[in-house]
């Protein structure tokens, strides 16, 4: 049996704490200078026997190791997962049947394309690749937060990671797919599309990894004790509901603060506001393998979650930041082949691949092949078995037997039976003529493709439309843009033409689509799971604020576990009119409306007297304000919203004698010293994460 604690004991026997020690030598010799090399004289050359010279310098020379080819950015943290109820019925998974039991996991979330250095908010599909360590061994789920792909067979995926990745010739653009040699691999590939849609939808520039769904992306198996197996899809679901930036506000955090994604994870654990995903799946028969209008082996398709309902059958709670990025986040090595006895693969052909490739890139990158006694990635389970050697290997196994079978130890280690736990793969029938092809029924590119559009709420389809002119408006080749309008003509005209018309491309002679008029709801963001908690807030402040209202409002918002900050001119502490005193968290200069959720101004004559002349101040609320977030003002704090550039809102006024005014997310108030109503109408809208409404009008705000 494991529990919670078992993968942190097992850590704690390689974790070491370095406080009020000597320094050594890796070989334990203690070190009296490590500030200057051993010379012949104080200007003479230094010494070859100087070994703590080189052995420094040869570790500080070799501390690198190869980075990912994907998913080179990431970062990860512990945590626990617990089932809701027995899981008998489906699978044999042990991790899977005791709703008492917390299995230890480690989670490791990343960008695809850029390299170990580009920012968290590009756009780029995230991965969601979970490790439980179980008693029957690790199991690894690698997914992604979007649940498709841009191919259906692993063989072509050299081919779009080099069409996405920097161009060779000059090392052009990081971490971007717009550019020419990515948009000429999609559109001389057709089964892209719907996976295109996803990419320039919301889903790619997600607001925090804790905001953000993980599916499975393939199609497994679950196997019960009787042998019976069923189709199964893996899902992620945040309870803080799925939530995403705006473009605009992902690229300047990219400037602004290239690590926002994980300063977000890392700070919310340290807070205690732990992230929490449900663990759903959806669920088939294989009778009813052929029952729809989309191969569910196909990894560029999903299923529709109003044709097969995701089943919630358990919680992971991640709670417990990593003590050293290298040793765990950088070294931790996934493989969907790590699975435990109940769970099985199917004929996906990605997935398919996937058992390859994975295992494969981490004899280079970790060095050889006992990249699983790095202490992130032993498993709790004990290792038996008769395999050797090779680079770093750090088992000292006794004995003079290494082969199987043998009669000097009885067979030992041998093989376990089903009944004992041995892995028995389920005993599917193949058959078949060797064949370089795809089936036909992988064959429709674009139905998918239409479902997703028509599932998007205007604001999405917008942003989307918005994203297209990005991607392909950096693309130089003309005729390479003219065969996008073209290509995304077969999945709705209406798009091909507004794709037209922002890249200088021609529209489609006639309108395309594919005549699908279903939706799915499941699929838009505008669907989700709204709640204040864990968002932040911007104060504007300056001195001569009114301490009574900040106190009021920011009780509140904390009692709702929205995070506080107080942004001023200058660090230090504020003065306000009662003489009271107020500590600054942030400046103009070390922050910026686009690292916050919402913003609210006090009131206080001398303090909105200087706010408004203060040109960071009118552009930190101009900015939140075309970026769609809550803002909120009180008393005199109204004035600044009236001299900022935001237009077609109605605010409180002398005329509306201290009666509350909302609209599109603007909430004010003047003439009143009760914030009560005020911080209430304020939690609220900053919980609907952003207001769309302002769509036709925010563009008229400078920022």
């Amino acid at each position: 049996m494991t529990g919670q604690q078992d993968k942190q004991a097992q850590l704690d026997t390689f974790r070491v704490e370095h406080k009020g020690s000597k320094l050594t030598t890796n070989q334990g010799g203690k070190v009296s200078n490590t500030d200057d090399s051993l010379k012949a004289g104080t200007r003479g050359p230094t010494l070859m026997e100087d070994f703590h010279f080189r052995e420094k310098l040869t570790h500080f020379d070799h501390e690198r190791i190869p980075e990912r080819v994907v998913h080179a950015r990431g970062f990860g943290a512990h945590g626990y997962f617990q089932v809701y109820e027995p899981m008998t019925e489906f699978t044999k998974a042990k991790f899977l049947q005791d709703p008492s039991k917390k299995t230890p996991v480690f989670v490791r979330f990343s960008t695809v394309v850029g390299s170990k250095g580009s920012a968290d908010t590009v756009r780029d599909v995230r991965g969601f690749a979970t490790k439980f360590y179980t008693e029957d061994g690790n199991y690894d789920l690698v997914g992604n937060n979007i649940p498709i792909f841009f191919i259906q067979d692993a063989i072509k995926f050299p081919d779009v990671v080099h069409s996405i990745k920097p161009e060779p010739h000059n090392e052009i653009p990081q971490a971007s797919a717009a550019h020419d040699t990515f948009w000429d691999f999609v559109v001389n590939t057709p089964e892209t599309a719907h996976m295109i849609m996803w990419l320039l939808s919301d889903r790619a520039i997600p607001r925090s990894f804790r905001m953000m769904e993980g599916f499975g992306v393939n199609t497994f198996r679950f196997v019960n004790e009787e042998g019976k197996a069923r189709f199964v899809k893996f899902h992620w679901k945040p309870l803080l509901g799925v939530h995403s930036l705006v473009w605009d506000e992902a690229q300047k955090l990219a400037g602004k603060d290239p690590d926002f994604h994980r300063k977000d994870l890392w700070d919310a654990i340290n807070m205690g506001q732990y992230p929490e995903y449900e663990l759903g799946v959806q669920m088939l028969e294989e009778e009813e393998e052929f029952n729809f209008d989309f191969d569910i082996l196909d990894p560029t398709k999903f299923w529709p979650e109003e044709l097969i309902p995701v089943k919630p059958i358990g919680k992971m709670i991640l709670n417990r930041n990593v003590e050293n990025f290298f040793a765990e986040t950088e070294q931790a090595a996934f493989h969907p082949g790590h699975i435990v006895p109940g769970i099985d693969f199917s004929n996906d052909p990605l997935l398919q691949g996937r058992l390859f490739s994975y295992l494969d890139t981490q004899l280079i990158r970790l060095g050889g092949p006992n990249f699983h006694e790095i202490p992130i990635n032993r498993p709790v389970a004990p290792i038996h078995n008769n395999q050797r050697d090779g680079y770093h290997r750090m088992t000292i196994d006794r004995g003079a037997v290494s082969y199987s079978p043998n009669s000097l130890q009885n067979n030992a280690p041998e093989p376990a039976s089903d009944q004992e736990g041995g892995y028995v793969h389920y005993a599917e029938k193949v058959e078949g003529r060797k064949v370089r092809q795809r089936s036909e029924s992988f064959q429709d590119h674009y139905r998918q493709a239409t479902l997703f559009w028509n599932s998007m709420s205007p604001p999405e389809k917008q942003h989307i439309i918005d994203a297209f002119h990005f991607e392909v408006g950096n693309v130089v080749d003309k005729g390479i843009q003219q065969r996008v309008v073209d290509m995304f003509n077969n999945v709705d005209g209406d798009l091909a033409i507004q794709i037209a018309a922002g890249i200088g491309a021609n529209p489609p002679a006639s309108p395309g689509g594919t005549g699908v008029t279903d939706a799915s709801s499941a699929v838009s963001q505008e669907n989700t799971k709204k709640i204040a908690q864990s968002r932040k807030v911007a104060v504007l402040a300056e001195n001569g604020f009114n301490f009574d209202e900040v106190t009021q409002v920011k009780v509140a918002m904390e009692a709702a576990g929205v995070h506080v900050k107080i942004i001023s001119k200058n660090l230090g502490m504020l003065t306000s009119v009662e003489g009271q005193q107020l500590e600054v968290n942030k400046t103009y200069t070390t922050s910026a409306s686009i690292i916050y959720d919402a913003v609210y101004i006090t009131g206080g004559r001398k303090n909105v007297d200087t706010l408004v002349l203060q040109g960071d101040s009118l552009h930190f609320v101009n900015e939140a304000f075309k970026h769609a977030k809550a803002i909120g003002a009180t008393n005199e704090g109204v004035e600044l919203l009236t001299a900022s550039s935001i237009q077609g809102v109605k605010t409180a006024g002398a005329e509306t004698q201290g009666q509350l005014v909302t609209e599109l997310g603007v909430v004010t108030i003047q003439n009143t010293t009760d914030m009560g109503q005020f911080s209430q109408e304020f939690i609220n809208a900053v919980s609907q994460h952003r207001h769309w409404g302002r769509q036709n009008i925010k563009g008229m705000v400078p920022a």
